[in-house]
């Protein structure tokens, strides 16, 4: 059985692939203002769907819902068919990285739990276009909630996710990408434990003895409880925070871009500005 196997037996028939709660994505969903009706809602990644789903429920408007794994998609399809939604959602076998949705496709763009695999700051470029003026990109990402993570902490996601970054880097990254910042939240602890890691502790139980002659497979096994028990000691020191931001009427910033411009719009006055200070600025100044 090969990594993607083990991976996906590890996680297939859970209530959620990550971390995540119905009122969560209720919450994110209230930051969205002046949508237009119907709303177009790209939702990239979507696992067995349970965000999708509590999505259609809040919108008026369909949903285009991928994903690569099709036990996933098929799972969608019939929940949304037993939830009579099935004529708003649709389920496509579409990887991230091969999406080719024209320019102003989507009103929204959201991803629970699944921007990672793309790259945060890659997701945000590459994604705008297909937003239109105005709309909005939301996700749910790992996040840094501490400067100074505990070292046992530090060592494990420093290997296992080396571009975490803290809720002060992600907004700037959000802003220099070409968005306003619009609200950010941390998920509950609970909702890390009730749908996702409770149940995926529970398989891993399942799992021990059944790999037990497979170094490969049981390497992902014991991974996948070293993560769990970590989070039991470090929850105050990184989750899963929900991005909301907007998109907006300026281009992404280069990094060389925005220091040539402070530098020169400071030169003259001698001020010491920081850079993510001079970011809001230039933020607000197209606004």
């Amino acid at each position: 059985m090969n990594t993607q196997d083990v991976l996906f037996e590890i996680h297939s028939n859970l209530p959620r692939q990550g971390p995540g709660d119905a009122e969560s994505t209720r919450r994110a969903w209230s930051y969205l203002e002046d949508l237009p009706t119907p709303t177009r809602l790209l939702d990239v990644g979507c696992g067995s769907g349970a965000q999708t789903l509590e999505l259609a429920r809040l919108m008026d408007g369909p949903i285009t819902a991928i994903d690569v794994h099709e036990p996933y998609l098929e799972r969608l399809r019939n929940e949304a068919e037993n939830q009579g939604l099935a004529g708003r959602v649709e389920a496509r076998n579409v990887s991230m990285f091969e999406m080719d949705f024209p320019p102003d496709s989507y009103d929204v763009v959201w991803s629970e739990g699944a921007i990672y695999i793309y790259g945060f700051e890659d997701a945000l470029r590459d994604w705008r276009p297909m937003l239109s003026a105005g709309g909005y990109l939301v996700c749910s990402h790992l996040s840094w909630l501490t400067d100074s993570p505990p070292e046992e902490a530090a060592d494990f996601w420093n290997a296992e996710f080396p571009a975490m970054a803290t809720v002060s880097e992600n907004r700037q990254t959000i802003a220099q990408a070409g968005y306003t910042p619009v609200a950010d939240f941390q998920l509950p602890v609970q909702s890390w434990w009730a749908n996702y890691y409770q149940p995926l502790e529970d398989r891993v139980e399942t799992l021990w003895e059944k790999y037990a002659d497979e170094p490969g497979a049981l390497e992902m096994v014991e991974a996948t409880q070293r993560e769990i028990d970590l989070f039991r000691c470090y929850s105050d020191s990184y989750g899963y925070v929900f991005y909301v931001a907007q998109k907006a009427s300026m281009e992404p910033i280069e990094e060389s871009e925005l220091v040539a411009s402070l530098r020169g719009v400071l030169s003259s006055s001698g001020e010491d500005v920081d850079e993510q200070d001079y970011y809001e600025y230039l933020r607000k100044k197209h606004e």
